[in-house]
């Protein structure tokens, strides 16, 4: 049984308890961060420390904890070595639900768990995923890593219901980005393509690491919105995140992008990013 960690105490995961008053569970006011663990190290913390900071303040949870500590104790009590961790931090629970932010607030929950995965040796990144194109309808502070994340939960189903692995979201006749992760294209004329961090999307760790190593391998790099068509018009097409790394997108809406099989830029660039992660 995993060892997970609550407001300060490890605990046996089925003895954690959250209250039916967070504000997490009634109001959705929460963040969180989910690391890749490699070698038994948890990885990018600096990067996902900063959005993690940055979430809490556009949600209004304040909270020091040490979360290097408690991650490293996480990750020795449960023997991970490759997986991911996660923790989530909300705006706590009051005596009863209050919709306006209480006076005093509440201290915040906390909480983290470590997950096991095989996240190297990844069969979509042999085989590259499929994928179908959604309107983009979520929420407009998506640069937050909030949980507010049904239309995420739906957009997956309708996936899934439709024999692919993901989607990808349009808003505005461009390509945001996948339901989970960035979204990335080699384009016609061998450039990368990503969609500029902004509230549109949310700043991925990985993607950082993905833009400097495109660069390091000569890539020209345009940090811009791009359409549709021109995803199917592509050389590659891939996604970054922390829970899957760098994975190939061979198909969308029925298309192949490319040949129809996973790139040689984006293979170059996920075996540079697993080396990065296992020096760190």
């Amino acid at each position: 049984m995993r060892t997970v960690w609550l407001n300060g105490e490890f605990l046996p995961e089925n003895e954690a308890r959250v209250s039916i008053f967070d504000r997490g569970l009634n109001f959705g006011q929460s963040v969180y961060e989910v690391t890749p663990v490699i070698d038994g190290h948890f990885c990018n913390w600096p990067h996902h420390q900063a959005r993690l900071e940055r979430s809490m303040a556009t949600a209004r949870i304040a909270d020091d904890t040490d979360w290097p500590a408690v991650l490293n104790e996480l990750i020795a009590r449960n023997g991970l070595t490759e997986g991911r961790i996660y923790l989530q931090v909300t705006a706590g629970a009051p005596a009863d639900r209050v919709f306006p932010m209480p006076e005093p607030q509440a201290a915040p929950t906390r909480f983290a768990f470590t997950q096991a995965d095989a996240l190297l040796d990844n069969p979509q990144a042999r085989r590259g995923q499929r994928i179908v194109l959604r309107p983009d309808l979520r929420w407009q502070v998506r640069s937050a890593k909030t949980t507010q994340l049904l239309y995420a939960v739906l957009m997956k189903a309708e996936a899934k219901e439709a024999g692919v692995d993901d989607a990808w979201l349009v808003e505005d006749g461009v390509v945001t980005e996948a339901t989970s992760s960035n979204a990335h294209i080699i384009d016609s004329r061998g450039v990368l393509v990503s969609h500029p961090v902004d509230h549109g999307v949310l700043p991925g760790v990985t993607r950082i690491s993905v833009i400097a190593i495109a660069r390091e391998m000569g890539l020209t790099v345009e940090e811009r919105p791009f359409t549709p068509e021109e995803l199917f018009a592509a050389r590659e097409a891939f996604i970054s995140g922390a829970g899957t790394l760098v994975v190939p997108v061979v198909e969308v809406d029925g298309n192949p992008i490319g040949n129809g099989g996973p790139g040689t830029v984006t293979a170059e660039i996920r075996q540079r990013y697993i080396e990065v992660l296992r020096q760190q």
